[in-house]
């Protein structure tokens, strides 16, 4: 399962569009919204999470766990302690992580960045420790973190992390039935 982490004030495409990829490879995917079932994205649209954030949401070694970047919802994630508390518990029992734009730095604050290559939004590098940032890659895969750059990097972020899960032949076929590249 993967799981689309939704803080208030998310970048929408960034969240939207791996999601929808994902789907149309098949794979099964849910949004958490960290402050309830409604989350409205940084500009204005609202997202119906599947599942609202709680203590008890438990993860394994197949789960994916998804960042979207916008600096408001980032912050939103950073400033629930449960959430925090959660996603470390997700690290603790082997999910995957990935992160978009300025959601690497959730990673960053969870240590899940040490030794590896990232990239994020230009400019939020220096806010993010632990890992070599490639910049102008639109999304970077280290060692099972997967990183994407920016809202523009979110098809290419969809795609590897399609990729990532269900295999190279599976993401060439989403990819071109979307006529991309």
């Amino acid at each position: 399962m993967v799981y689309i982490i939704l803080g208030d004030g998310f970048e929408e495409i960034e969240a939207v569009a791996p999601g929808d990829i994902l789907r149309r490879g098949g794979v099964r995917v849910s949004y958490v919204g960290v402050n309830g079932p409604q989350v409205r994205g940084a500009h204005d649209i609202i997202v119906s999470a599947d599942i609202v954030m709680e203590p008890s949401l438990k993860f394994t070694r197949e789960d994916l766990v998804v960042i979207p970047g916008g600096l408001g919802g980032v912050e939103t994630i950073e400033n629930s302690s449960m959430a925090i508390e959660v996603l470390k518990n997700a690290a603790e029992a082997g999910a995957r992580f990935a992160a978009i734009c300025a959601g690497p730095r959730v990673l960053s604050r969870l240590g899940l960045l040490e030794g590896r290559d990232f990239t994020c939004y230009p400019g939020m590098e220096d806010q993010i420790s632990g890992g070599r940032y490639l910049g102008d890659k639109g999304a970077v895969s280290d060692n099972g973190i997967i990183t994407g750059r920016s809202p523009g990097a979110a098809i290419d972020f969809g795609l590897a992390l399609l990729e990532a899960i269900k295999g190279s032949q599976i993401a060439a076929e989403v990819r071109s039935e979307l006529v991309y590249g």
